[in-house]
């Protein structure tokens, strides 16, 4: 295929997922990491992925770092939007600054991740924008009024892309995860699992992040040029739009 695919928190989690998912679809795959020398490395080691160490919430960082991928592997394609952070307190116990991270990671990161490569894609008349939100930006969360807000955002940015790349032969899409069976998420006491989240899905078990990484597989490919603007909602029927 020749094409290249950046994944933000590409080497972790879903991000690792999606990252291995496309570079077996035969792209060239770039994989960010914010922090984790050391697992980015393992990571490399084990699949041939690239990794690259920026901060998504920094534009010159992104914009600098993008750079040094598209120098290094050719122009980039595909960007998955992946990368995120948490920092959970009810509103009233919520400071300025766990608000201001999150936003700057989660919402003004996805700017900062897809704004230096949509020059390129507009002139080569093809490009493919993927951003994993989350089906709390669709529900909202207790606790998280700071990350819901991001990624209902996520989805007001690839409706507005969306419309302004598709006679140029880019589309943009939201992907909207459940509650998948990553290290943080099966890192909740079993009790809770079982008695207080799991109950929650109809189809009684938590995802898997291949699944995720399949339904980016499919909104990178050639054969999902039609569908731009949508929100793909992957939960277990946990809860419908």
């Amino acid at each position: 295929m020749g094409r290249v695919a950046l994944v933000t928190g590409g080497s972790r989690g879903i991000g690792e997922a999606i990252s291995k998912k496309l570079q077996a679809e035969g792209y060239t795959v770039a994989a960010t990491y914010a922090g984790n020398d050391e697992k980015a490395a393992a990571f490399t080691a084990e699949t041939g992925i690239k990794t690259y160490k920026w901060n998504v919430a920094d534009y010159d960082s992104s914009k600098e770092g993008i750079a040094k991928v598209e120098a290094e592997l050719g122009p980039i394609d595909v960007v998955v939007a992946n990368a995120g952070i948490t920092r959970d307190a009810p509103f009233h116990k919520m400071t300025p600054e766990a608000w201001k991270e999150v936003v700057d990671t989660n919402l003004t990161g996805v700017f900062n991740t897809v704004h230096p490569v949509w020059p390129g894609m507009r002139e080569r008349g093809f490009g493919r924008v993927i951003v994993i939100s989350s089906i709390n930006g669709q529900k909202g969360q207790f606790g998280q009024t700071n990350y819901a807000a991001t990624k209902a955002g996520d989805l007001g940015i690839v409706k507005s892309l969306a419309q302004e790349g598709a006679a140029k032969g880019i589309t943009a899409n939201a992907i909207c995860p459940g509650y998948i069976g990553t290290e943080m998420v099966r890192a909740i006491p079993e009790k809770v699992l079982n008695e207080k989240i799991i109950p929650q899905i109809p189809a009684g078990r938590l995802g898997e992040p291949e699944e995720i990484a399949r339904c980016v597989a499919f909104l990178a490919s050639d054969d999902s040029g039609f569908i731009n603007g949508s929100t793909l909602s992957a939960n277990g029927a946990q809860f419908f739009v």
